[in-house]
């Protein structure tokens, strides 16, 4: 959210839970040309590192981004997706929870990131 006091908002990842599958995902990608377009200022670098740290919280059981995690990583896949998607008054902020079923998450999570976040193809 470039500026959050004008309700200016765009999507920038998706997280996808499945408690079935023990699975919980994220996937991100910021498009700067969007975020300069409704703020020139803000601080992409900064924002990605946010995107980053909710990535990592999604793979904490991996030792590759636990670290990353901080101590969210530590709780079970569903109390860390309810923190995620809790309301925030922060730059990152989750959208509405939808639900669905999926027999592959993984897969989901990427045609999710390609028809909500990815920039049209020109």
């Amino acid at each position: 959210m470039p500026r959050i006091e004008r309700g200016e908002a765009f999507n920038a990842g998706v997280l996808l839970y499945c408690r079935p599958l023990d699975y919980l995902g994220a996937r991100v990608h910021l498009d700067r040309h969007r975020l300069a377009a409704l703020d020139p200022y803000a601080d992409g670098a900064v924002i990605n590192r946010a995107l980053d740290a909710v990535v990592a919280v999604c793979g904490a059981g991996r030792a590759e981004t636990a670290r990353y995690a901080g101590p969210a990583g530590a709780e079970d896949r569903g109390r860390r997706f309810r923190r995620l998607t809790a309301p925030r008054s922060t730059i990152v902020q989750a959208g509405p929870v939808h639900t669905g079923l999926t027999a592959d998450p993984k897969a989901e999570l990427d045609r999710l990131l390609e028809s909500l976040v990815l920039p049209l193809p020109t």
